[in-house]
């Protein structure tokens, strides 16, 4: 018995090929699309975690190209370069005196542990872990100094801000490179009492500096009287009897010297006056 194919039945059609064509370049635009997101890149500066479905691989990925699953796996990249962070902080120095404090600090994530710190506090422990700690850390020191010290001691303070904050973000795997005290801000008046104070201390110097001189001058003045009164008393030591008599015979020898060996027609003294010249002629 002959089975025919009943009249009204439909018959199957090809494709068309712009049907084919549109299928292909869907197939083709998903394949693209999944060998792009089968690889990514972990930027200089960075480290590089798997994330599958929502859990965190501890997996640490240096910078370049890594392979991942499309559309299960993404990496996230973590920062490792030194940050800036800076905060204004307000205190009461150890004297009660209100001080406003800049704080710039440099500090990195430890890459060795960059999975502990995304899996336990997040890509925003620069808001819950590094803010909080800068303002809390900030005030216990600046409490510990009186204001006039937080000048004078700038460094002290630096310091000791500088190995709180080592030990606080040591706990979240941070390190700590640098910090510095941009600026200390205190009240007017005080601003005023401190430049009071140094005018009083520079006229203090000023007059200390004087005194110093006059003092100077007067024992320049003694000393040269000193010498000089010394030097007399020396030229008086120097001047003996046997010293006049030889400045006598001195006195008496230039004026041999200078004698044309002619007696004086008239000589005085003791004795009355004698012609000399009517002598020789009898």
């Amino acid at each position: 018995m002959d089975i025919g194919v009943a009249p009204n039945s439909p018959v199957p059609k090809a494709k068309s090929p712009v049907g084919r064509i549109i299928t292909w370049s869907l197939i083709g635009l998903l394949l693209l699309i999944a060998a792009i997101n089968s690889v990514a890149t972990v930027q200089f500066g960075h480290v590089g975690l798997y994330k599958t479905l929502g859990k965190l691989s501890d997996n640490t990925l240096a910078p370049g190209i890594h392979f991942k699953i499309p559309f299960v796996q993404k990496i996230i990249q973590v920062n490792v370069q030194v940050t800036k962070a800076e905060a204004d902080t307000s205190a009461s120095s150890k004297d009660l005196q209100p001080v406003s404090t800049h704080v710039a600090l440099n500090y990195s994530v430890n890459k060795e542990s960059a999975y502990n710190l995304m899996n336990n506090i997040g890509g925003g422990f620069d808001t819950v872990i590094v803010a909080p700690a800068i303002q809390e850390i900030v005030k216990e020191v600046t409490a510990k100094y009186a204001a006039e010290d937080l000048i004078a001691k700038r460094d002290v303070v630096a310091n000791e801000i500088h190995d709180l904050l080592t030990k606080r973000m040591a706990k979240y795997d941070l390190i700590v490179n640098d910090i510095n005290i941009v600026n200390f801000k205190f009240s007017d008046a005080f601003n005023q009492s401190i430049e009071a104070k140094q005018v009083a201390q520079q006229q203090a110097l000023k007059a200390e500096n004087d005194l110093k001189r006059i003092q100077i001058e007067a024992q320049q003045t003694v000393a040269q009287a000193q010498a000089e009164a010394e030097s007399l008393k020396l030229k008086k030591q120097e001047v003996t009897p046997d010293l006049i008599a030889l400045k006598q015979i001195e006195v008496q020898q230039q004026a041999i010297q200078k004698w044309d060996g002619k007696l004086p027609s008239v000589t005085g003294g003791a004795t009355p006056f004698i012609d000399v010249s009517n002598l020789s002629s009898k």
